[in-house]
């Protein structure tokens, strides 16, 4: 089989190349945060729609002449250097690119049900015999194993399963009371982020000198098990006390005051974390006399005697405005903070300081806005090298690497499987 050529761009995993078939965003998340590194990642997406995130609109992006294109927002935010090539994996001509693909890569990403694969030839025990190099990364929503394995999985209902939901949203007895999921898909997010890491032990592993292998592996990932990993404090809170958590709006369980409170314009955050800050909090208040009561003199104490603080700390916050808290507060070195919407959130000098808003030019003609990678690495810094791109934008310039002629191409085309 062919050799395919890589571009080297220069970042800490120029040297790889990542066969991306996922879709949606944990698989993709976990892809663009390998591409952003530097590896060369191609997207295979099904011919005539692609990534189902592409039509997850409005809102679209822009073309050079402001009109709305077929992009979609959603699709943009996760698939940033990356090349397109479409496939059709149900037919045999197509299972063949994919195999010659598998064959020339590092890491394979895929996020279909389980055993979906494996009716086209391309699972991972058929393609690590090929290549038994290969890392092959399944996402799916419940695992390889289990009783729930054969289920779909989507975020909303992890987030539910998984007890995040349990511990999120208003408490009982308060007016709309009752769950929330968070605003983002976080549990995607989230599995992205192991796939990562995960991907990346495992080539540590492989590449490592004195191992015997030297072979790749299957890593299996579930959005269930991440979830529930990802409750951290609250899931031992449970563990250790045998009481499950209860919603708190926007209270922490374990450190108080850390929570919402109103001002005089609006609210703002109190992110108090040891006593010594509440001493500080409790002075610019006007109240030096609560750090001394024996109810709040300690954060234990304060958790225990919440309900006695909250309201005397609500009373005293609405005398000030939001922006005179913050440079009260901050010049006493107290923790605290606006609630910011989005325009707010990149507005904000500090965003603007450490540019996490860039754009990129698109295939469109017009300009697609990112939302930067926060790793800065000193020696290998992030690149962005390429806007997410059209659908099958790369597809000639792949097969031609494959070693395909024009005419071949052609012919694929017309047959409908690229």
């Amino acid at each position: 089989m062919s050799t395919v050529s890589r571009a080297n761009s220069g970042g800490a995993l120029s040297h790889l190349r990542v066969l991306d078939l996922s879709r949606v965003l944990a698989g993709p998340w976990a892809s663009q945060l390998l591409a952003d590194l530097g590896a060369d990642v191609i997207k295979v997406e099904r011919p005539g729609c692609g990534d189902d995130t592409r039509g997850w609109g409005p809102p679209w992006l822009a073309d050079g002449d402001g009109q709305a294109t077929r992009e979609a927002a959603y699709f943009l935010c996760t698939n940033r250097n990356k090349r397109s090539l479409t496939v059709d994996i149900t037919r045999r001509e197509g299972q063949e690119i994919v195999r010659r693909l598998a064959c020339n890569s590092d890491v394979l990403i895929e996020n279909f049900k389980v055993g979906g694969l494996a009716a086209y030839g391309l699972d991972q025990h058929s393609l690590r015999v090929l290549n038994p190099k290969l890392v092959y990364c399944s996402i799916t929503g419940f695992g390889q194993q289990g009783p729930y394995a054969e289920r779909a999985g989507y975020d909303f209902l992890i987030q539910g399963m998984g007890g995040l939901m349990s511990v999120t949203g208003t408490p009982d007895g308060e007016p709309g009371a009752g769950p929330q999921k968070v605003g983002v898909a976080l549990t995607d997010i989230l599995t992205g982020l192991y796939a990562g890491n995960a991907i990346l032990a495992a080539l540590a592993y492989r590449d490592r000198d004195g191992f015997r292998s030297g072979d790749g592996q299957h890593i299996d990932l579930a959005l269930l098990d991440v979830q529930i990993a990802c409750l951290a404090n609250q899931a031992m809170n449970y563990l250790v006390s045998g009481t499950a958590p209860r919603r708190m709006g926007n209270a922490h369980p374990n450190i108080v005051p850390y929570q919402d409170f109103p001002t005089a314009d609006g609210d703002m955050i109190l992110a108090i974390g040891n006593d010594g800050q509440f001493a500080r909090f409790c002075a610019v208040a006007g109240h030096p006399e609560w750090a001394g009561d024996e109810r709040f003199s300690s954060n234990a104490a304060r958790v225990r005697h919440r309900q006695a603080l909250i309201p005397l700390l609500r009373q005293n916050t609405v005398l000030r405005t939001t922006g005179e808290w913050m440079a009260a507060l901050e010049q006493a070195a107290v923790p605290c903070g606006p609630i910011n919407d989005l325009a707010a959130v990149f507005a904000d000098p500090h965003v603007v300081a450490r540019a996490m808003r860039l754009d990129m030019p698109h295939a469109s003609g017009g300009s697609a806005p990112q939302v930067a990678n926060p790793i800065h690495l000193s020696a290998t810094p992030v690149g962005y090298r390429k806007a997410p791109p059209a659908l099958g934008e790369d597809s000639v310039t792949v097969l031609r690497e494959l070693g395909h002629s024009d005419t071949q191409i052609a012919a694929l085309r017309q047959a409908g499987i690229v």
